[in-house]
């Protein structure tokens, strides 16, 4: 909890959270990053399952989008830490929050497992006309990760935590209940 009350009173991550306009623009920006970068990913991995996009070829879908994925990430992830570092003592007893960081993680792993032979080979399944089992796996695994990592996300602001005694709760919410 020191560590997260360090990162948190930090002067501009204060700023943010303290402002009644730019924590929700930024929490705006990274659900709207979330939904355009998710959709590229959904985008990529239904061709490669050769469910969706069907009569383009599988280079072109995932080689096309991967700038823009790149960006979208970077700003998703940019402005995500912002928000957490933020809010780091709320988010630090926050289960869900944690394991949304297990998901990103995941998306980590995904990419150092399948980058090399996969992704970077998609060119290769369009002459072959076949799209091999380990392409499959990979975009199967990539929509579980990214749904639970959404969904994980999307549960951060309803956790409750049980003991809600002050020693509990940090501190600025007990000094904003305090104020009511």
């Amino acid at each position: 909890m020191q560590i997260a009350h360090a990162i948190q009173s930090v002067e501009f991550l204060t700023e943010i959270r303290e402002s009644a306009l730019v924590f929700p623009v930024l929490l705006t920006a990274h659900l709207c990053c979330i939904a355009v970068f998710g959709g590229m990913i959904l985008l990529t991995d239904l061709r490669i399952l050769g469910v969706a996009l069907t009569k383009r070829p599988v280079g072109e879908v995932v080689n096309g989008l991967r700038p823009w994925k790149r960006l979208g990430f970077c700003m998703m992830v940019t402005i995500g830490a912002l928000l957490g570092g933020s809010e780091a003592e709320k988010y630090s007893i926050n289960p869900f929050f944690w394991a949304k960081m297990i998901f990103l993680a995941c998306v980590g792993l995904h990419a150092l497992a399948f980058k090399r032979n996969v992704y970077d080979q998609a060119g290769e399944f369009d002459k072959s006309g076949v799209i091999p089992g380990r392409a499959k796996l990979a975009a199967a695994l990539s929509l579980t990760i990214w749904v639970g990592l959404v969904t994980f996300g999307r549960l951060i602001g309803y956790y409750e935590p049980r003991d809600k005694t002050p020693a509990s709760i940090p501190a600025p919410v007990v000094v904003l209940a305090a104020q009511r």
